[in-house]
């Protein structure tokens, strides 16, 4: 096998993988997540999952990636255990698909960036418009995935490494200085009260389910991206430390998030945050005007600052997850990273096209999805929500099976060996216990209820959390 390179540092290795987990996941859809889930009892909970059941599965992934050196799927079969190679297909595919549709909405993220740029605050009374114009989307989108596809190319420590380095300082400090300006805005307050003081009535089956389902999907978790970033890291790494930085970015981006995007909500609703703009429409519809009303110049500042911010964020994740099946081709068939990177993205952009469609420009790709598919009364949806659906339920699939795997095949023991290159004294640690729990009880059984919940739900038209609550 050729040389698979690695990062050259451990910042390295943490930056990359944060990257990988900070993107529109967190600045894009955790805010209308907290929205919709009530505010700050919905942050409380997120809290909890990232830290009782996302980190121990996470140091699993970089674990069973650095144990064999391999991509997802050569992962499994290293390790001795080939009939179990298809959680790293599940991966693969998972990755796929979300890079498919996830490369669209990062066009959006940039077209946003560049209409703000030229002051154009109708645009997001304009949104189904502006979405369903392939030939804008489709250059963004491909500008996009040539960006990713140019830096992947480049290899680990001189590619994603290298970006890494320079995209999430700046996404930080990025996010900072919007945080700062937003709290001097009227009616600022009552936003952060939303946000920050929790309302437990609000707590109920589906505010608990989403928690769980952000916070998985927001570290990048059952996707392969963990296991291919892991397999690049070296042996004297403290992967439980390392996890615990990544998991702290993530989740202080995505807070962060929060306090920038709801004191914005709240000068723009005058203080009213009884009926807030849900889903992707608090991004791409209530902003614009809100950036519009803080006047011509700066309104245009601020507006097109963050729009690179959400680029900036989509670009680290598109990365990772075009690195993953790109990692597979590389080590399983022996072919040329360049060679393997543009074959991939070209598929993947391929794939892309239906979601690119399904937004009002194809009629067929943009209502003729029922979703659930086996209800009495299906809703109509377009394909780019059919395939976030299908992802958000592989990506549970895949990590339940990644914690069976590790806890009850591969075996508790061979886990806590390789966690402890780089932890002397991680046997006798509190992290060991956090992390077999983990794998053995808490995370089999949270994340089983969880896809049987998504599945009926999204298939099936049954609403299991609302009956039983």
């Amino acid at each position: 096998m050729a040389n698979r390179g690695g990062f050259t540092n451990k910042l390295g290795f943490i930056l990359a993988a944060a990257g990988s987990a900070v993107g529109l996941g967190n600045i894009w859809k955790f805010p209308f997540e907290v929205g919709d889930g009530g505010g700050a009892a919905f942050v409380v909970m997120y809290l909890a999952f990232c830290f009782l059941l996302c980190l121990p599965v996470m140091v699993t992934e970089i674990a069973i990636g650095r144990k064999t050196q391999r991509n997802p799927v050569g992962a499994f079969k290293a390790l001795g255990y080939k009939n179990w190679a298809f959680i790293g297909f599940l991966g693969i595919l998972c990755g796929v698909l979300i890079l498919s549709f996830y490369n669209v909405i990062a066009g959006w993220a940039f077209g946003y960036f560049i209409e703000l740029l030229m002051g154009n605050f109708e645009i997001g009374n304009n949104f189904s418009e502006f979405t369903s114009n392939i030939l804008k989307i489709g250059l963004y989108s491909i500008l996009f995935m040539g960006a990713t596809a140019f830096i992947v190319s480049k290899g680990i420590s001189g590619g994603i490494e290298r970006a890494a380095k320079m995209l999430m300082p700046a996404l930080i400090i990025m996010i900072s200085c919007l945080v700062i300006y937003s709290f001097t805005l009227p009616h600022a307050i009552e936003g952060l009260k939303f946000y920050l003081i929790p309302d437990l009535s609000k707590i109920d089956g589906n505010a608990v389910s989403g928690a769980l389902r952000q916070a998985f999907f927001s570290l990048s978790l059952g996707m392969g991206a963990l296991i291919t970033y892991g397999s690049y890291v070296g042996k004297n790494d403290n992967i439980v430390s390392s996890a615990v930085y990544i998991t702290l970015t993530d989740v202080g981006i995505a807070f962060i998030a929060g306090l920038m995007m709801f004191p914005l909500v709240a000068f723009n609703n005058m203080g009213d945050m009884t009926n807030l703009q849900s889903g992707p429409g608090l991004i791409f519809v209530t902003l614009p005007s809100v950036f519009g009303n803080i006047g011509p110049v700066l309104g245009v500042i601020i507006g097109a600052f963050f729009f690179l911010l959400l680029s900036f964020a989509a670009l680290t994740s598109t990365v990772s997850l075009l690195e993953v099946p790109v990692a597979y081709i590389v080590d399983e068939f022996n072919v040329r990273r360049a060679r393997a990177v543009i074959l991939v993205a070209t598929i993947i952009f391929i794939i892309g096209l239906p979601s690119l469609l399904g937004n009002g420009y194809s009629d067929f790709f943009s209502n003729a999805f029922t979703i659930p598919f086996f209800s009495d009364q299906p809703s109509s949806s377009d394909f780019l929500s059919f395939m976030a659906g299908t992802a958000d339920t592989l990506l549970l699939f895949g990590g339940f099976f990644i914690v069976l795997f590790a806890g009850y095949i591969w075996k508790k023991h061979n886990l806590d060996e390789e966690i402890s290159f780089g932890y002397a004294n991680y046997k006798n640690s509190f992290a060991r216990i956090l992390i077999n729990l983990g794998v053995t009880v808490v995370g089999p059984i949270l994340l089983f209820l969880l896809f049987i919940v998504v599945v009926l739900n999204n298939f099936f038209g049954i609403d299991l959390i609302q009956k039983i609550f």
